[in-house]
């Protein structure tokens, strides 16, 4: 299928109807574990996303800020996994792997769009704790709900900016040659790989955006903890610096994982393809497998809201079936 797709090699990117997603290189035994895995993380992605914006939506102690952040956080999750994880588990029982150009855009420009997202909202939430910490009495006043729509509705149109020109630069690119994109689903090193224009600007524009998206996300995000540290070392009760510390402590897990899998992404040399897929793998859906369970199970308010919710739910059970 590959060299029958190869065969028809053009230098117009235009002509490009379909690329091929490889995806992993192992056996079609493994395939079948593959896909497994795959849908596994991706139930729990569902119900752990899903499960968390309903409780954050049903329980009015949940109405602050923080949740307000955290309901947006498990929305993003669900939807840029939801855009990888069922066209990879599609692949794995498809003899083609072929995913059409019009479908290759629309993964690569959507998954963009909500990582890019899912940074700045991050660095949102990093400032709302450090308000929440380094100035708790005026953390009502400062952290408004216009505030938060607005730093949620700022996230979202960086994730739009940066989608259009990541998506607009990498589809100028000419495809000839292989249509097979070593990859599971539609990223710009992989399409860059098969690309017989020119990089040297493509790359120098895309190492700029990241730059420009990585830097002051990171930079807030640092600075807010250097604040929170400090003020936390300050409490003279060793519980009193327990419980500034776990309001954080969640934030602070989901930031390393992000980051911590993206980094290692873009530093793995372009000759060691299958290492850079493993790291995919940890943002595109290990990340939001974990975050809710992070906040879940690192959070008194979640956890309360969560028992009583079951404890609803298991009184209207056990009521039916007294009534039956």
């Amino acid at each position: 299928h590959v060299s029958a797709m190869s065969d028809r090699g053009t230098n117009n990117h235009s002509e490009v109807t379909d690329f091929i997603l490889v995806g992993f290189r192992v056996s079609s035994e493994l395939h079948i574990l593959l896909f497994l895995i795959f849908l596994l993380v991706y139930a729990m992605i569902l119900v752990g996303n899903v499960g968390m914006m309903t409780i954050i939506m049903t329980d009015l102690r949940l109405n602050t800020p923080m949740y307000f952040f955290l309901g947006n956080l498990s929305f993003i999750d669900l939807f840029y996994s939801s855009v990888i994880a069922p066209k990879a588990m599609i692949n794995f029982w498809s003899e083609s792997k072929s995913i059409s150009f019009a479908g290759c855009v629309t993964q690569f420009c959507l998954f963009t769009l909500f990582i890019v997202a899912e940074g700045f909202l991050l660095a949102a939430m990093a400032y709302d704790r450090f308000i929440a910490i380094c100035n708790p009495l005026l953390y009502s006043v400062q952290m408004s709900a216009r505030l938060c729509t607005q730093l949620v509705a700022g996230s979202y149109l960086c994730g739009c900016i940066s989608s259009v020109l990541q998506t607009s630069m990498t589809f100028t690119l000419s495809f000839c040659g292989s249509r097979a994109i070593d990859h599971f689903y539609c990223d710009t090193r992989p399409l860059q790989r098969i690309s017989c224009s020119d990089l040297f600007i493509s790359r120098i524009i895309s190492f700029s955006l990241c730059s420009i998206i990585i830097l002051p996300t990171m930079i807030v995000i640092i600075i807010s903890y250097l604040y929170i540290v400090s003020t936390v070392l300050k409490i003279r009760s060793s519980e009193g610096r327990k419980k500034a510390f776990s309001t954080c402590s969640s934030h602070l897990g989901v930031v390393s994982v992000l980051y911590g899998a993206v980094f290692f992404m873009y530093l793995t040399p372009d000759r060691f393809p299958e290492l850079s897929k493993v790291a995919s793998l940890c943002y595109t859906l290990v990340t939001p497998m974990l975050n809710p369970l992070i906040y879940s199970l690192r959070n008194k308010d979640v956890k309360e809201a969560l028992r009583k919710s079951l404890g609803k739910k298991i009184f209207l059970f056990n009521s039916i079936l007294t009534v039956t």
